[in-house]
């Protein structure tokens, strides 16, 4: 009897199951297909400044409703154009990772309308240990001699050395030749371009041919200004302090307990006079 029972539960599991696929797989041929479209995106890594080539380009099925805003839907319409960003494989290819029409590949594709590039030579310390890259922002210290006022000089005063920031929040182009921006590892080079505008690129040029230049790596999301008025000899040491002269008591001197020795008796004295000749008598 239990045997019994338990073949019709099997049997009856069974054929609700063999239901459930079925409402299920006729659920799936009803529904609507989703619409979708086709873009260009990217066949292979294209870095930094790479003038686009069909080769590098292909054309994939992309969802309808996602589709990246300027995205391409021919790949002939960007054979020529340079890329301003790297774009990874896969990765649709937008107008706004591409420079304007007609710019030639390069550095010069990645530099900001109104803006220059200029190159300053640096080193293992000055370059921050490698860890200026492209992509993030510096600032720029100068170290030089100041010359004094005239009033300064009648009084007899040097030279002195200042140590200030001369420009703040400059972005990093390039380090020696390598424009890729997806690397992180820290990379020592002897020349960092950067992006200045031009009353920039002047002062910039002044301060390397007065002073010695270094670089300040800051956070790349920090615009704040940094209001300082520069690091000088006299305000970087603190100033001496003055000792005032401190009285110190005197030493008394320890008294004696010898007794003092006793008074003479007091006598009585007589002037005497004798004619010509006087003389005392005491008694």
């Amino acid at each position: 009897m239990k045997n019994k029972r338990a073949v019709i539960v099997m049997a009856l599991a069974v054929v609700f199951g063999l239901g459930a696929v079925l409402l299920a797989a006729q659920w799936l041929l009803n529904a609507p297909a989703a619409s979708a479209g086709r873009i260009v995106v990217a066949a292979a890594d294209i870095d930094i400044g790479q003038r686009l080539a069909p080769g590098m380009l292909k054309l994939v099925d992309w969802p309808a409703d996602s589709i990246p805003k300027g995205a391409y839907l021919a790949p002939d319409k960007l054979s020529g154009r340079v890329v301003r960003s790297s774009v990874l494989a896969g990765e649709p290819v937008s107008e706004a990772r591409l420079a304007p029409r007609g710019t030639l590949g390069g550095l010069s594709a990645l530099i900001t309308e109104g803006k220059r590039a200029i190159t300053v030579r640096v080193n293992d310390v000055i370059g921050v240990a490698g860890f200026a890259l492209p992509g993030n922002y510096v600032d720029i210290i100068v170290s030089t001699e100041t010359e004094p006022q005239p009033q300064q000089q009648s009084a007899g005063v040097r030279e002195q050395s200042i140590s200030k920031i001369v420009l703040e929040r400059i972005l990093v182009l390039a380090v020696a030749q390598e424009v890729s921006r997806d690397e992180t590892k820290p990379k020592v080079v002897n020349a960092v371009t950067l992006e200045v505008t031009p009353e920039q690129a002047e002062k910039l040029d002044l301060a390397r041919s007065v002073g010695t230049l270094s670089l300040a790596l800051r956070n790349q999301v920090d615009p704040a200004a940094a209001r300082t008025g520069g690091a000088t000899k006299q305000n970087l040491l603190p100033a001496p302090v003055t000792l005032r002269p401190v009285a110190l008591p005197v030493a008394q001197r320890p008294r004696s307990t010898a007794p003092r020795p006793a008074a003479p008796p007091r006598r009585d004295c007589v002037r005497v006079i004798n004619g010509l000749h006087s003389s005392q008598e005491c008694f």
